[in-house]
């Protein structure tokens, strides 16, 4: 626990650690060159006096579009050093969107990564209160100013600054230092507004249960736009635990033989992707396959002890450790002992099979407008299928329709500019209305069921639940994402995306063709496949929840392609108006269909 008033008494505490590392960056030649905690300082004091020249002052705002690197959390402290407001904008937004988000907090100053970005700054319209742009690698860029530039004057400023230093505490827990634009799931965009106080508040109780320390290494590679991503390196750096920058995800693996991380925080895709490889590669070799099956049922009889943070005992376990566990856990970097996830449902036949394989992982839950943590199961407090204990300082009560809502000093502040989002977001008594549906069970721990704007109903008038069912199609190693369909309909359906590289090596093995992914996804076999995968899930069902019929569509939905948030959960909005007639097609016939 920690007695964080700002987010600038988290670099105070970080850069008090003189020549030891705080940071790791990865450069060119793949060495991960280390950042002092006396670089950090000097940094971050002279992209400061930087932005103080440039009249940046107190409630200024300044845009960061950058995928994870140090610069971005130099960037970060330097502008709430300052008592200025950063915006986090992701990578992964189109020109048109950046315009919308620098034009409507109004941003002063934009940093940005590469020349991709700098274009979509350029390519964003009209930017009348823009009046710089930094550009964080080398290179020369017409009006913009280069980050390299900026830090020349940095090491002459690492011994600590009486000045500065009281600039840090003239900033108060009231001052707001994030606006987070929300990544529309359900329609426009909103600017979250977090003070330092919500962030704060929030670091000081999130971490404390994992004890971690400086011999912990964790990777930071979930996007810093994202507020879980965000508050974990805070939470990293106030832990003393060393962090290293990955900025892209596909070397993620790279990485993490690289560092070895003790610490992996990722949210669910990415557990479920590391799943669905595994599952893949055994899939090739009946001898595989039926090792890793009984090693998974072995596995399973110790659920418990795994969840309880025990390492079981026997010689079945332990033989299928030495062949399949610790084969898994080295995909991890091998030295995990720590895994959290975050941003999105884990799912509980995710989180049961990571069980099953000895790995437990610590599910938990939070919102943008919670800065985010509200709730974590922590080691010796962990319930799986839940998402664990609220924080001590979160008030929890349930509205009549199940709706979870929430008190407490981490609640944002509104919606910028927006008044009348704002009033909506919050009871007539002052409660944060989280849109999604849960309860708590007799021993506190916290279950989220559904979004409350997600759930279907079918013209018979049941509600039913989508994510969880969606979470079991996805756990088959061919189902890459899964949609249900069917609100104010007979009976719900299913939009399910491929896992193309698994569907494609599994197709050739059919002696399918593969270089057409429209024709492929209508192959009878490929159909006959997915069908199984859903009656499977089914089985499992009411009458009323099972799927009736799929379409297979022929995209694997992306960030990019703008069918899921960048924490990879699914933009139901989207998805559904995208396939308007393909969904129209599944109930073409629903007033004679009696399925």
């Amino acid at each position: 626990m920690f007695n964080l008033v700002t987010v600038n008494d988290v670099l105070a505490l970080t850069t008090a650690r003189g020549d030891r590392a705080v940071m790791l960056r990865q450069e060119t030649g793949g060495e991960w060159a280390p950042i002092t905690s006396k670089d950090l300082y000097g940094r971050v004091r002279a992209l400061a006096d930087v932005l103080r020249g440039w009249g940046v002052g107190k409630g200024d705002r300044v845009a960061i579009l950058a995928e994870n690197r140090w610069e971005w959390q130099v960037t970060d402290f330097a502008v709430l050093a300052i008592g200025g407001v950063d915006v986090p904008l992701y990578p992964t937004l189109t020109p048109e969107q950046i315009g919308f988000m620098l034009r409507n907090s109004g941003a002063k100053v934009a940093v940005v990564s590469s020349k991709e970005m700098y274009e979509k700054v350029v390519g964003a319209g009209e930017l009348p209160e823009l009046e710089h742009v930094v550009v964080m690698d080398a290179g020369s860029f017409d009006g913009a100013e280069n980050f390299s530039t900026l830090m020349e004057g940095a090491a002459s400023k690492q011994a600590r600054d009486a000045e500065f230093d009281a600039m840090l505490k003239q900033v108060g827990p009231e001052d707001l230092a994030t606006i987070i634009y929300t990544s529309g799931t359900t329609g426009e965009p909103k600017g979250v507004m977090l003070t330092h106080g919500n962030l704060a508040s929030n670091v000081n109780l999130s971490t404390g249960a994992f004890q971690f320390s400086e011999k912990d290494r964790c990777i930071s590679f979930l996007p810093l736009s994202h507020v879980t991503a965000r508050h974990l390196d805070l939470a990293m750096l106030c832990n003393e635990v060393q962090l290293a920058y990955c900025p892209k995800f596909d070397h993620l693996p790279h990485a993490m033989k690289a560092i070895q991380p003790t610490v992996f925080v990722a949210v669910p895709r990415v557990y479920e992707k590391i799943r669905q490889a595994v599952e893949g590669k055994s899939a090739h070799s009946p001898v595989k396959s039926r090792i890793l099956a009984w090693a998974v049922r072995t596995g399973k009889a110790h659920r418990a002890e795994i969840v309880e943070g025990r390492t079981p005992g026997g010689l079945a376990w332990k033989l299928a450790n030495k062949l399949v566990y610790s084969k898994i856990r080295e995909a991890f970097g091998g030295c995990a002992e720590v895994f959290i996830s975050g941003g999105a449902p884990l799912g509980m036949d995710t989180a049961g099979w990571f069980a099953d394989v000895g790995i437990c992982i610590f599910e938990g839950y939070g919102l943008t407008e919670t800065s985010p943590v509200v709730a974590l199961n922590y080691p010796r407090a962990n319930r799986i299928g839940t998402v664990g204990k609220a924080l001590e300082n979160v008030q929890c009560r349930f509205a009549e329709d199940g709706e979870l809502e929430l008190k407490g000093p981490s609640i944002f502040k509104g919606y910028w500019k927006n008044e009348k989002e704002t009033a909506e977001a919050f009871t007539a008594d002052g409660w944060f209305r989280t849109g999604d549906i849960g309860k708590i069970d007799g021993d506190g721990f916290l279950s989220i069921t559904d979004r409350k704007k997600e759930l279907l109903k079918t013209s018979g008038g049941k509600f039913i639940a989508p994510q969880p069912i969606e979470n079991r199609l996805k756990a088959n190693v061919l189902v890459a994402q899964a949609a249900m369909v069917g609100d104010k309909h007979k009976f719900v359906s299913v939009l399910i995306s491929p896992n193309f590289a698994a569907l494609e090596e599994w197709a050739k093995g059919q002696g399918i063709a593969t270089e057409d992914r429209a024709a492929l996804v209508k192959d009878a076999k490929v159909v006959k496949i997915y069908k199984e995968i859903v009656g499977k899930v089914n089985a499992g069902l009411a009458n009323f929840e099972s799927m009736k019929r799929i379409h297979i569509v022929p995209e694997e939905w992306s960030v990019e392609d703008g069918t899921l948030t960048p924490s990879m959960k699914l933009k139901r909005r989207v998805v559904v108006s995208r396939y308007a007639k393909e969904i129209g097609a599944l109930y073409r016939d629903e007033a004679t269909a009696s399925k």
